[in-house]
């Protein structure tokens, strides 16, 4: 499944994102912004149990979430920003981190670091990266989690290309996919256009 978030407030920050002028310090926060209004859509996955409470009138039944069943696990670098978006809706989950860049030459994820909580079985792993350009290095990722035993798998980006959506679902259809935007494709370089620049670069400063 492969959903579009085409909410009005997300659009609109999106926009900001998207302009070149926009500084480091804004596109972190709005990347942060975007991530939290997300995971509101993501969570509709999400299974609730019911406890009983006391309200300061009487006891009643509510529906809460284990946040100790969930995982966040960013791409590094550009996966941070989203990740402590998602952290500060579920606070209490663990975070993992996966470390992959591109080759420049073969566009070829290559891996240089990966730290997961152990135990992954039945737990709701949220994987973030702002871009979803070829899928390659997503792809290697996702597949990185479930030979660690990752059963539940959900993949959060900003702006996909609809090569990297096509990657992802023929290596991985049984996986989630949420993006705030689906744009028209990838340049010579494998850059998203009209994308929004190098996610990691426009985070940290590092144009």
């Amino acid at each position: 499944m492969v959903k579009e978030i085409d909410n009005p407030i997300i659009l609109h920050k999106l926009a900001q994102l998207r302009d070149k002028r926009t500084p480091s310090k804004i596109f972190r926060a709005l990347v942060q912004e975007i991530s939290m209004l997300m995971i509101y859509e993501v969570g509709r996955e999400f299974k609730s149990d019911e406890i009983e409470i006391e309200t300061p009138l009487k006891t009643c039944r509510v529906k809460v979430l284990r946040e100790e069943n969930f995982v966040i696990v960013p791409i590094l670098r550009a996966g941070l920003a989203m990740a402590e978006g998602v952290s500060k809706i579920l606070p209490s989950a663990s975070v993992g981190h996966i470390g992959l860049y591109r080759d420049e030459k073969t566009f070829q994820p290559i891996e240089y670091y990966c730290k997961m909580p152990p135990n992954l079985r039945g737990k709701i792993l949220i994987v973030t990266d702002p871009m979803l350009a070829t899928g390659g290095s997503s792809s290697a990722a996702l597949q990185m989690l479930k030979d660690k035993g990752a059963q539940k798998i959900i993949f959060m980006c900003i702006v996909a290309a609809p090569q990297g959506i096509e990657k992802i679902s023929s290596e991985h259809p049984d996986i989630n996919i949420y993006a705030a935007a689906i744009d028209e494709g990838l340049n010579e370089n494998c850059y998203i256009l009209p994308g929004l620049g190098d996610a990691g670069d426009r985070i940290f400063g590092t144009i």
